[in-house]
């Protein structure tokens, strides 16, 4: 067991049985499900979405199912609509469907011991871009963050192993086994800004700053700490400004502190999380509301937050104008 890749899958342990893998059909997926069907035979499925966006997806499903044949392992498909609206990313678009599949499997699955537990074959690479990304876009500290090597969402275990291998390191473990993948065509489409990440920036990082992988991964590690003190501040201040939150007892916090609960509360308590610019035109108006006729209404995301009475509401939709103070 001399490869990083696997080492990363001798220290996975997933805390629930039976164990899906989320399976694209790609070299870093095929290589996670292999090992994973090995090391524990018969607990392992399949899991794969099929997107509908490219004439290919039927094409990637029927290898899929050929695959998992010959290995043995059950395969679950779900198909999504991940078309995306007028201003969304394509990309943004596709990853929420699939992770609506995934909720979508834990909650429903048929004769099958419910499953509770999913791994994913993101790797170092896809890590530093997903940190390049965020850089772009001039996130906070949840962007910064990346992508978490184990999260919980809609009662499921998101497992991502292979965060700290390479897909250089992934590809040569498969060369050494007889195991077709597929290439995703979408792959080499220059119109998708993780593709210049992957065909211009990663190799120019490998010859300026061959370690960035693991500095970049350390860097990814502290914004996730800091982040983690922050949602804990955000709900000791929640449970004091209430919610909704009370006007009066937001504005004896700091202007940062407003920000960080305000977030918190619009994410825990409706799903949705404001732009910079959202943000910082909600925090005048509360800084501004000294008076009880002062009006606050303000599209947030998707939907509008107002003022009523002492305290503010979201809605997803317009308000009606009786309710508003």
């Amino acid at each position: 067991m001399n490869s990083a890749f696997e080492r990363a899958v001798a220290a996975f342990e997933p805390a629930h049985w039976p164990l899906a893998v989320g399976f694209s059909g790609g070299a870093d997926s095929t290589a996670l499900l292999a090992t994973c069907a090995a090391r524990w035979p018969g607990q392992v499925l399949a899991f794969h979405v099929h997107h509908g966006l490219q004439a290919a997806a039927d094409g990637f499903e029927q290898h899929c199912r050929v695959v998992c044949e010959r290995m043995a392992v059950p395969l679950v498909v779900h198909r999504v609509d991940a078309r995306h609206g007028p201003g969304d990313s394509p990309e943004d678009a596709a990853r929420r469907a699939r992770y609506g599949a995934f909720a979508e499997m834990a909650r429903a699955n048929g004769a099958r011991a419910a499953i509770k537990s999913i791994a994913l074959g993101h790797h170092a690479d896809d890590q530093v871009e997903t940190l390049l990304l965020a850089l772009s876009r001039g996130a906070g500290l949840p962007g910064l963050a990346a992508m978490p090597a184990h999260a919980q969402r809609h009662g499921l275990d998101i497992y991502r192993p292979l965060l700290a291998v390479a897909g250089a390191d992934i590809r040569e473990w498969l060369a050494g086994r007889d195991l077709p993948w597929i290439e995703d065509p979408t792959n080499d489409d220059a119109r998708y800004t993780r593709n210049k990440i992957r065909s211009v920036l990663l190799p120019a990082l490998e010859q300026a700053f061959p370690q960035f992988r693991a500095t970049f991964a350390r860097s990814a590690g502290h914004a996730a700490q800091a982040q983690q003190l922050l949602s804990e501040l955000a709900a000791q201040d929640l449970d004091a400004v209430g919610d909704p939150p009370r006007i009066a007892t937001l504005q004896t916090l700091s202007r940062a502190r407003q920000a960080n609960v305000l977030r918190h509360w619009l994410m825990q308590s409706h799903g949705c999380a404001p732009s910079a610019a959202q943000l910082d035109q909600l925090l005048d108006q509360v800084r501004a509301c000294t008076t009880r006729g002062h009006r606050i209404h303000l599209k947030v995301a998707a939907g509008f937050i107002q003022r009523q009475g002492d305290f503010l509401h979201w809605y997803n939709a317009p308000p009606s104008p009786k309710t508003l103070l």
